[in-house]
């Protein structure tokens, strides 16, 4: 202890105070920092990514909008032409279907078909506002058991007037086509009737004063059309051996005799089927 009473100080304690007092200058003072407080970062992760929800649940939400606020336009402008116009799809009805010629190779193996079938078909506009322009019509024919090609044709196109009622006629052939023979032995019957199909297909579009729409794929289907293959021609008559005197009077008439000789034509099949007639829409590579 000192000589005034005071508990000596440290040795280390004593030098810095005796460099501070010989510094001549005051003591220092601790000077404690100022907190500033700090958002951690994971919440400032978290709010960035709640942020991008919220942004990508708006434009979700404004797209599903746009596409309801549309599609009730277009239901609204469809309703209102319906009423105004009434449209309704065009009427076909198959009337007539005759085989001309028919010939089926008889190969085992590979047999061809040569064929020639006549249609008429009767093709109604019952709009009366509403008019139909029509591509060129690719015709098919097959039969209806195992669908075995007949053939193809074409009808040019036409424009069908409201109310009006056209007559199309086409011919379906084909020549020495390549058929299964199994499937083509069944089906085609060289004598008696067989059941066959009949398509036309086209584009049409629809002319409503002086607006016309885009064309869209038609197709007109014709199915239970049964038609027989023509008779076979009669033989040939017999020339009779030896020399015949015949009088003036006892002489055939020459129509009589081109009547004995000339095969009569096959015989039309009436058949008055209505066709379905079925819209055909292409998206990319599927045609529904």
């Amino acid at each position: 202890m000192s000589s005034n009473g005071k508990p000596n100080p440290p040795p280390a304690a004593a030098a810095a105070a005796a460099a501070g007092n010989g510094a001549g200058g005051p003591p220092k003072m601790y000077q404690r920092p100022i907190y500033r407080p700090q958002a951690p970062a994971a919440k400032r992760r978290r709010g960035g990514r709640s942020s991008c929800r919220f942004s990508c649940c708006c434009c979700f939400f404004y797209a599903v909008l746009v596409v309801l606020l549309l599609a009730f336009v277009a239901a609204v402008a469809g309703g209102a032409f319906y009423l105004l116009y009434r449209p309704h799809r065009p009427a076909f009805t198959l009337s007539v279907a005759r085989v001309d010629k028919l010939s089926l190779s008889s190969s085992a193996t590979a047999p061809s078909l040569t064929d020639s079938i006549d249609v008429t078909l009767t093709a109604k506009n019952p709009n009366k506002k509403l008019v139909y322009l029509y591509d060129d019509f690719a015709v098919t024919a097959a039969t209806a058991a195992n669908a075995v090609p007949l053939g193809e044709g074409s009808v040019p196109g036409f424009v069908h007037d409201a109310g009006n009622i056209t007559v199309i006629k086409a011919t379906v052939s084909a020549s020495a086509l390549g058929v299964d023979p199994t499937t083509a032995a069944t089906d085609i019957k060289k004598s008696g009737e067989f059941t066959i199909t009949l398509d036309l297909e086209t584009k049409a579009g629809v002319k409503v004063g002086g607006l016309k729409t885009k064309k869209i794929g038609v197709l007109v289907h014709c199915e239970g059309i049964k038609v027989a293959a023509p008779a076979p021609p009669p033989p040939p008559a017999k020339k009779k051996k030896g020399g015949v005197k015949l009088s003036v009077a006892d002489a055939p008439s020459p129509a009589a005799s081109v009547d004995d000789t000339t095969p009569s034509p096959p015989p039309a099949t009436t058949v008055a089927r209505v066709c379905q007639v079925r819209i055909r829409v292409k998206i990319w590579k599927w045609t529904f």
